[in-house]
């Protein structure tokens, strides 16, 4: 801690918890108020997608596939339901409550964001987090409220998804994708809970995967580590990993990085009783500004999708390079605790497990000895790391191929991002355009955190997000009326409905 600051002079950090006490009467009368607003403004409206073409006899096709049931992932699906979309189907792979991570490797106390924030509810008060936390606890209690808890934001989250009575097929995986020879079907494989493999057939599909659902969790590379050493089962983590933290009482360990992740899943180790927690960060000191905060205006969140390409690389460029400091809260949470030190400055080059715990190699020919080690390093994007759209990550265009070479090799991450259609639609890179693959890529709808490049935070932070829902279903609901144009004109004929009938003027069509 610097030398000007003591515990004595920093402000009390407000009461946090992860959970509140359930009110289930109270929360049974607020959705039937819901579902009777909902009725008021007519939603869902009257389904008007025509029914796909069959892709053979006895064959249905849907009209959205939404794979991920998490945070954007239902979102999503409520706002396409809130566009008269309905053949739609949810699916994902985690059982009921485990959908994101607010239930399983979260490990923070509470949100990020401000308890004021909205999203899941797209824009109807009796579904907000504050209707929802109010009928518990009163208005008194949403005063108190410092930031939500992270088990009561996943539980608002499925109180939201029942009260629209939004179905979702838990314990099924999204295995793999491909195409219809015309390109205009999605043909995708799905393992149901029974380990059965499932064919469906859909014209759009959502790709909701979760904050690694664009790559995966970033794994430092070290000299002596390989993922797949016996001796680091058990003893080197990912902050992503189920970690079972009391197991960890009365040992010491190893933290790298100096986001929240980091802080977070230190201050588990030391609530499980650690004999000895360090965390380590490469920057000699931590980051200060949360430059993403001046990114979550209204303006910015709708408008940043219509800059150009330069102006897009040069925000999002910058923001990373900055990064986002943990919350003051979480790195409370940490020095709360004498066995906790923060080394500053001091980078990691090698790890190496043994049949004893980790050897952690640092500069100056220095070196610590943990029981056992955590990366708090976040996630990268590279969809080469997703098997499920194996076939087509070499045609996907990425942020690369629109930005100078140099640039490129400066910023690899950003470079690494898909460059997204104005719709989150994965495109093809140069060459690939007018072929079969290049049009199914079209119905493959990026919605999480590998479409921030294109279209701002809108896909995994909570402030965008309803923008980002909504963008996508209307996206979805015009490409779906103008791929059946013909068809909806030869309705639009054919559509016979009187309106003088009940009047004297009414004059019967003689046409026939």
């Amino acid at each position: 801690m610097p030398d000007d600051l003591s515990s004595d002079t920093l402000p009390p950090v407000p009461h946090q918890f992860t959970a509140s006490p359930r009110d289930a009467a109270a929360l049974e009368k607020l959705a039937r108020q819901a579902r009777a607003d909902l009725e008021r403004i007519n939603l869902p409206p009257p389904a008007w997608v025509l029914p796909a073409e069959s892709a053979g006899a006895g064959m249905p096709v849907l009209d959205v596939l939404v794979a991920g049931a998490g945070m954007c992932g239902q979102t999503a699906a409520f706002a396409l339901r809130r566009e008269g979309i309905t053949n739609i189907r949810v699916i994902d792979r985690a059982a009921r409550g485990d959908e994101g991570p607010w239930g399983t490797y979260a490990r923070m106390l509470t949100l990020r964001s401000p308890k004021q924030v909205g999203g899941p509810e797209l824009g109807v008060p009796t579904l907000s987090f504050r209707a929802w936390y109010e009928a518990q606890h009163g208005s008194a209690g949403w005063e108190a409220l410092h930031k939500i808890g992270r088990i009561d934001w996943r539980d608002y989250l499925l109180w939201v998804r029942d009260t629209v009575g939004l179905p979702v097929d838990n314990g099924v995986a999204l295995r793999s994708v491909s195409h219809s020879d015309d390109g205009r079907l999605l043909v995708v494989e799905l393992t149901n809970p029974q380990g059965r493999r499932e064919t469906v057939r859909t014209r759009q599909l959502v790709l909701a995967l979760g904050r690694d659902g664009s790559g995966a969790p970033r794994w430092p590379s070290f000299p002596s580590l390989r993922r797949d050493d016996p001796h680091a089962a058990g003893r080197v983590f990912h902050s992503a990993d189920a970690i079972d933290f009391a197991a960890l009482a009365g040992k010491r360990i190893g933290v790298l990085g100096a986001g929240a992740s980091a802080f977070d899943n230190a201050a588990c180790a030391l609530e499980a009783g650690a004999a000895e927690v360090v965390l380590f960060a490469r920057r000699p000191q931590l980051p200060q500004v949360n430059k993403s905060k001046a990114a979550s205006s209204h303006g910015f969140l709708r408008g940043f999708e219509g800059l150009d390409d330069a102006r897009k690389w040069r925000v999002y460029t910058y923001i990373f390079d900055e990064q986002v400091p943990p919350p003051w809260e979480t790195v409370r949470r940490c020095d709360a605790h004498a066995a906790f030190t923060l080394f500053l400055g001091t980078p990691w080059l090698d790890v190496a497990p043994d049949a004893e715990g980790v050897e952690v190699s640092t500069p100056n020919g220095g070196s610590e000895r943990f029981d056992a080690v955590i990366f708090g390093t976040g996630f990268d994007v590279d969809l080469l790391d997703r098997p499920e759209i194996a076939r087509y990550t070499p045609l996907v265009d990425t942020w690369a191929q629109h930005v100078m070479p140099e640039e490129a090799q400066r910023y690899p991450e950003p470079a690494r991002f898909p460059y997204l259609g104005a719709g989150f639609e994965l495109r093809g890179r140069a060459g690939v355009a007018g072929s079969t693959e290049a049009e199914a890529l079209s119905r493959m709808r990026l919605f999480n955190w590998g479409a921030t490049m294109s279209h701002g935070a809108l896909a995994g932070d909570i402030p965008g997000l309803a923008i980002g829902a909504t963008r996508l279903a209307h996206a979805i609901a015009r490409d779906l009326f103008v791929e059946d144009a013909d068809r909806h004109w030869a309705r639009l004929l054919a559509h016979e409905e009187p309106e003088l009938i009940a009047t004297r003027w009414y004059a019967p069509d003689r046409r026939d």
